[in-house]
């Protein structure tokens, strides 16, 4: 079953072949992002290979799994808004999905996630100081590369997708502050979760049209779209976190408890009040004091689990990545553009929450 369930539509939609649609995206991007990872001084190319899924931990050439890449598919799509073709859009999906893996590096060490995407992630291959330093270069390349086009409209793009991963850093920090406090209020926690997740979509979702000469409304509408996108995809996010399914993620069981975060699910269960809201929020400032958290059982961290769905938790969650999506779709009404184009950018957003990774 899918983790939230699409709620029921009012009228079919036109079908749209999403994975031929992520496809498209991750084909025109990906021999323009290898060739600006080439650039990297040794062994930093090796390294960022690493991560891109493109070698294995020996170097040898593997077919790793490189992600969704639901943004390079919005950034190409995004183009064709402005009548221009997809690639027009393809120095802003590679400039994306740059800022986007230069985030995912240095979480990875932050959070002390061990996997990503089946396989050991680049601090515990590499070392925490290569993590660092690659995930500081594919941002500066994120830049070169847009700027590289000399355009005004590139200008115009990196000024979007610099603001955009400023608000993404800012996300990051109150995630990780939020770890440390027994309670954080579903507002802030939706605060974070738009600037961690939000933003980048956001960017994602408008930078193609950017490139392909959009005026500042069309590429703020998009941008709505691609924010509260952000929002729905991160909600599922969290509850994969939990509930999903390690064999289909690619990380432990109870991912997030393990981390302490404090994502949707736990802040919804602890604000919403009665027996198993109160006791999960025992249990969690207990947890939080404790030396011994790491060597928890599975049967602790399932009876966590249960708690937060118990004081409904889970099933916030999950409305509230509907509502989101709900959001993102109407925003695409205040823009003029191609019926298939607007068909595509509906079907992404359906994608996003119904998936189980």
């Amino acid at each position: 079953m899918p983790t939230v369930p699409p709620a029921p539509k009012a009228a079919p939609r036109t079908t749209v072949d999403v994975t031929a649609l992520l496809e498209r995206g991750r084909t025109l991007s990906t021999p323009v992002l290898r060739a600006a990872v080439d650039r990297l001084a040794p062994p930093m190319d090796t390294v960022a290979a690493y991560h891109f899924g493109w070698i294995d931990a020996q170097g040898k050439p593997a077919d790793g799994d490189g992600g969704k890449a639901v943004r390079p598919a919005l950034a190409v799509l995004s183009a064709e808004v402005t009548g221009a073709a997809p690639e027009v859009g393809v120095p802003g999906a590679v400039a994306v999905e740059l800022v986007h893996n230069f985030s995912l590096l240095h979480d990875d060490l932050m959070d002390g996630d061990e996997q990503r995407r089946h396989r050991d992630t680049v601090w515990k291959v590499h070392g925490p100081a290569q993590a660092i330093l690659v995930g500081d270069a594919l941002f500066a390349l994120a830049n070169e590369v847009l700027l590289e086009l000399g355009t005004v409209e590139a200008g115009r793009a990196t000024r979007r997708l610099t603001s955009a991963t400023r608000a993404l850093i800012d996300g990051q920090a109150q995630d990780i502050s939020y770890e440390h406090r027994d309670r954080v209020s579903v507002e802030e926690c939706l605060e974070m979760e738009g600037n961690k997740t939000g933003a980048l979509l956001a960017s994602a979702s408008s930078i193609g049209a950017v490139l392909g000469g959009a005026d500042e409304h069309t590429a703020d509408t998009l941008e709505r779209y691609g924010y509260h996108l952000g929002l729905a995809f991160q909600a599922v996010d969290d509850l994969l976190g939990i509930w999903g399914d390690p064999d289909a993620t690619g990380k432990q069981t109870w991912s997030d408890l393990r981390q302490r975060k404090k994502s949707l699910p736990v802040v919804a269960a602890l604000a919403a009040g009665g027996p198993a809201s109160e006791r999960l929020g025992e249990i969690l400032a207990a947890d939080a004091k404790t030396s011994d958290f790491a060597n928890f059982s599975e049967e602790e961290f399932a009876a966590r689990a249960a708690l937060i769905e118990e004081a409904g938790g889970r099933e916030w969650t999950a409305d509230e990545a509907r509502r989101q999506h709900t959001i993102a779709i109407e925003a695409l009404d205040a823009v003029d553009m191609p019926d298939r184009v607007r068909d595509r950018f509906t079907a992404l957003a359906d994608f996003v929450v119904v998936r189980k990774r």
